[in-house]
């Protein structure tokens, strides 16, 4: 028997022993970092850390698996994402309408974002400082800079007073799960902004009784222009997902690099 076959074997005896490569073919060799999960490592610096044995370690404490291997329908991989269903659809800038079902960047693992903002609203609220956001003061989450970006939006929109409309009555924090949904809202990390509703459409508000992956109608009131300077600072908008809510900005930099 090889010295080759013997070290492939070994190693993917160590993955299964984890329970996280749960298929044989064509294995993540363990020394080598999936492109994924390296974007994460970059652009979450804070949060120290490191691609090992198929999973994702936070500040030498948390263990996340990488890729589950699971076979997940739409909603399951919403409601049970890991760390590689996150990147399975492609965050698109270019057409004006989503694709069908392209909702990427609307799953999140749960386990990575509770160690990196929180695992309650109590501990969500230690890290929250005020943002001046056109006439009120709105709580953002100060980890991993994110308070920091919704600043740089909110002095570039502010060049734009034929914007402000769009952007006043804005509501962030809210510890809560998703309606209708076992999974939690980007708002309870302190992530999330939602912008004025007067001008936002939501596919549910239009579609009360679809489910998710009926066929729907997309409805935009929402700028493009204000939606490309959040982007640029590192959120993704809800208007790009299938599912759209056009009120809706997230700080996700991993899904925009």
């Amino acid at each position: 028997m090889s010295r080759r076959f013997l070290l492939f074997s070994g190693m993917l005896l160590g993955c299964l022993s984890m329970g996280s490569c749960s298929k044989a073919s064509n294995p993540q060799p363990l020394d080598e970092t999936p492109a994924y999960a390296q974007r994460l490592i970059d652009v979450y610096p804070q949060c120290n850390m490191r691609y090992e044995d198929c999973c994702i370690i936070v500040n030498d404490s948390v263990t996340i698996i990488y890729d589950d291997h699971a076979q997940k329908s739409f909603t399951e991989k919403l409601d049970n994402c890991d760390i590689e269903d996150v990147f399975s659809m492609i965050y698109d800038t270019i057409n004006s309408t989503p694709s069908y079902l392209n909702d990427a960047g609307r799953g999140r693992n749960e386990l990575l974002f509770k160690t990196m903002y929180g695992h309650s609203g109590q501990e969500v609220r230690k890290n929250l400082v005020p943002v001046e956001w056109f006439g009120q003061k709105i709580l953002f989450t100060k980890v991993n800079n994110a308070a920091q970006q919704l600043e740089l939006v909110a002095q570039e929109l502010s060049r734009y007073p034929e914007f402000h409309k769009y952007l006043t009555g804005a509501s962030t924090f809210y510890w809560r799960s998703v309606r209708g949904a076992n999974r939690m809202s980007a708002h309870s990390y302190g992530i999330a902004i939602d912008i004025n509703t007067k001008y936002s459409n939501y596919w549910l508000w239009a579609n009360p009784h679809s489910a998710e992956t009926d066929s729907i109608t997309y409805q935009n009131q929402i700028p493009l222009e204000i939606v490309r300077i959040f982007e640029k600072h590192g959120f993704i908008w809800g208007g790009r997902w299938y599912h759209y809510d056009t009120m809706h900005f997230e700080y996700r930099p991993e899904i925009l690099k």
